[in-house]
């Protein structure tokens, strides 16, 4: 699946999820686009005409605009009549018969990649918990799109030759922190296919090590290991997975025993040396 293609499917998702966490009936966005100063809309969900479909939202026109211009939320009560924004879309928005509308802006690494908007066909107030459900969607995209990208930073250093050679350079201990980052990162990615893509991508890195004999660690097991390697204790590794740190610990003791180790630092060099962390 192409970079664009996943994103696409990543918006997709991300209005599914917005419209079941807050009972609005239409949600729609899009993508920023090379070389176009603002958002073409591209995924709609639960609208009733095409009228938004393909729109060029400029940067700091209309709700959209704003939102892309401020890299901040947005919304209106009643869209055309609003005083807060500017009136470029007002055919296409009265089209599909929206009035209250939010918008929320996809940041990643400083930068706006894309917009999520929610509506109601009704003049009223959207209220601080579809605002915070917006946001989360929007987050959850934000997340995925960082997720690529450092899958895709991650293959291309495994591709240079980094991994095979082990160097113990600060290249290499970047990298290693990225395959940490990544392994505690997958479970939150919504995309199937993304996720085993990135699962792949810190496989690969592993694999370099090529050992006889495999040792059977549990996913959570390696997640655990991964995090340790890169330092962390049990309780910020628990913060960073989303476990309960004594499930972390268990975790811990299980993958210190069937590597035979009796330290969290003899656990992460058999570790390595099996092949399990790069």
């Amino acid at each position: 699946m192409s970079a664009e293609a996943s994103g696409a499917a990543e918006i997709r998702g991300a209005l599914v999820r917005l419209r079941r966490a807050t009972g609005l009936p239409v949600a729609f966005g899009g993508l920023v686009e090379p070389g176009l100063p603002g958002v073409r809309i591209s995924e709609l969900s639960g609208t009733a005409t095409r009228a938004l479909s393909a729109l060029a939202v400029t940067a700091g026109n209309g709700l959209g605009g704003k939102a892309v211009a401020l890299a901040r939320p947005c919304a209106v009560t009643d869209y055309s009549l609003s005083r807060q924004i500017s009136h470029e879309y007002d055919a296409a928005v009265a089209a599909e018969g929206l009035r209250a509308v939010l918008a929320v802006p996809v940041v990643v690494r400083r930068r706006v990649r894309g917009v999520l908007y929610g509506a109601l066909r009704a003049a009223q107030p959207l209220g601080d918990r579809a605002l915070a459900a917006a946001v989360q969607a929007a987050r959850d995209v934000e997340q995925a799109f960082v997720a690529r990208e450092e899958a895709r930073d991650l293959l291309a250093a495994a591709r240079t030759g980094t991994a095979p050679g082990r160097p113990a350079s600060a290249a290499w201990e970047q990298v290693r922190e990225a395959h940490a980052a990544l392994r505690a990162l997958a479970p939150r990615i919504a995309d199937p296919q993304l996720r085993a893509e990135l699962l792949d991508a810190c496989g690969l890195l592993t694999a370099a090590a090529a050992p006889a004999q495999r040792v059977n660690l549990a996913p959570r097991e390696v997640d655990v290991l991964a995090c340790v390697a890169s330092g962390a204790t049990n309780r910020a590794a628990a913060a960073r997975l989303g476990l309960r740190p004594e499930t972390v610990k268990a975790y811990l003791r299980s993958a210190m025993r069937k590597l035979n180790a009796h330290t969290r630092g003899e656990a992460v060099v058999a570790a390595r040396r099996a092949g399990v962390l790069p």
